[in-house]
């Protein structure tokens, strides 16, 4: 059931003003003393000082807490190509999910270009203004040689959310639902449908979490990828079967795992039957799943059944990780985000699962308890608690693996400085709503 219509997400948009975001100084201008602080002569001081130590652009400006969500608006999530324009609303979108979820700052920058090395030279032009680059909806292939480029030429964290996000979360309810089937990540055949960025990025996670790249069956849109059939997608075929093995139905015959970043209906209810005894179905496609939770749970009421949907269980929703995968990352002043940041982030998810849940946080989905197990092995993405597990995770992984610039000694204390932070942040953002209304 729909929890909105569309007049009511058209007129979210344009009521009381336009759009979701807008600047606000956070330091006074009202009267000719503030005035030539704030600019003239006043802040020639700030300039020179961080001419002479640039480290000190993290004291006197706003960059260390800055992220632009660059986006040319190619692949945007269940919409495809349509263009940096349309796609804008997507981008001012994560820009409220960073500051409501862990007080980052954004500027969206939708670029009308769609030649991958001139988008690499405007965003390395960026770099004195953000302290990360969020990558969002560009297409792939070309999504993987402007990431790998820009983490090689840059020294601020470069982090493409459409392939590393869904990765990570997922990555978390895989690692549970090991534990719960008492199966082996090394052991697990899984299907992959979709070979885009999310769906290559997912494997490649997986196989760092340990799954051997030889059992994961990948699928295009013309078939599973094999060695007969060679894709001209270096990204693709890095996971070539050696021969083609058939048709979707029957390579998910025993399968362990179906991930699916396709497309809805591709995956019926003989499926799921064909497939282990207790299946792993992360069905992810937008916003109508491969199969609906309904059928899967039908075919096989022992599956572990995950969608991109909140009214389901095992929602898997990239908000439970990028804002705090970037959060860790600004803290330590972290140079990149690199696969043992992205594991942490996903082992601190999955220990989260474990946990007793706060009444509070059960009522907000209006269930009387959740318990770790088939329906639910992965938080739920407005668990507050995600902020202080997943964040210090990340910062731990960041200054363990010698790419953090600022490292912090106490982690405890860090861990209530964010609780303090997000709160007050959204005490201000929450007044300054109001006044709108």
């Amino acid at each position: 059931m729909a929890l909105f219509t569309k007049e009511e997400a058209l007129a979210y948009h344009e009521f009381p003003r336009r759009g979701k975001v807008e600047v606000v100084p956070i330091k006074p201008c009202n009267n000719q003393k503030d005035l030539s602080m704030a600019y003239s002569p006043g802040v020639a001081e700030c300039c020179k000082a961080i001419k002479e130590d640039p480290s000190k652009a993290s004291l006197y400006t706003g960059r260390d807490n800055l992220v632009a969500v660059v986006s040319n608006g190619t692949a945007v999530l269940g919409l495809g190509n349509i263009g940096p324009l349309a796609g804008k609303p997507v981008m001012e979108g994560k820009g409220v999910l960073f500051k409501t979820f862990t007080d980052i700052d954004v500027y969206d920058i939708n670029l009308d270009c769609n030649d991958p090395e001139l988008l690499i030279q405007i965003v390395k032009a960026m770099e004195p203004t953000f302290g990360g680059i969020n990558l969002e909806d560009i297409k792939a292939p070309e999504c993987f040689y402007i990431e790998e480029t820009l983490k090689k030429e840059m020294g601020i964290p470069v982090f493409h959310d459409d392939q590393h996000g869904t990765a990570v979360i997922s990555g978390a309810g895989l690692i549970n639902a090991c534990e719960i089937c008492n199966r082996k990540l090394e052991d697990l055949k899984i299907v992959v449908v979709g070979a885009g960025a999310a769906g290559i990025a997912c494997s490649n996670f997986y196989v760092q979490l340990g799954v051997d790249p030889k059992n994961i069956f990948m699928f295009d849109t013309k078939g599973l990828i094999h060695k007969g059939r060679p894709t001209g997608n270096k990204y693709k075929d890095a996971f070539a079967q050696e021969k083609d093995l058939g048709s979707l139905a029957d390579v998910m015959k025993g399968a362990d795992v179906f991930l699916g970043l396709s497309t809805k209906n591709l995956v019926s209810k003989e499926m799921v039957q064909s497939m282990h005894k207790s299946p792993v179905i992360f069905a992810m496609a937008n916003p109508d799943p491969e199969i609906t939770y309904n059928d899967a749970k039908d075919a096989n009421p022992n599956c572990i059944m995950g969608t991109g949907r909140s009214d389901y269980p095992n929602q898997v929703n990239n908000v439970s990780g990028f804002p705090y995968i970037f959060r860790g990352a600004l803290d330590v002043g972290a140079t990149e985000i690199n696969e043992a940041m992205k594991i942490a982030a996903a082992r601190s998810l999955a220990e989260l699962a474990k946990e007793p849940v706060p009444a509070e946080i059960c009522d907000m989905y209006g269930v009387k308890e959740l318990t770790f197990g088939v329906d639910y092995v992965i938080p739920k993405p407005l668990d507050s608690r995600i902020l202080e597990w997943e964040t210090v995770a990340v910062a731990k992984a960041a200054m363990e693996t010698g790419v953090a610039k600022k490292p912090i000694a106490d982690l405890d204390a860090y861990r209530v400085a964010l609780r303090d932070r997000v709160a007050a942040s959204r005490k201000r953002i929450n007044a300054f709503v109001e006044s709108y209304k």
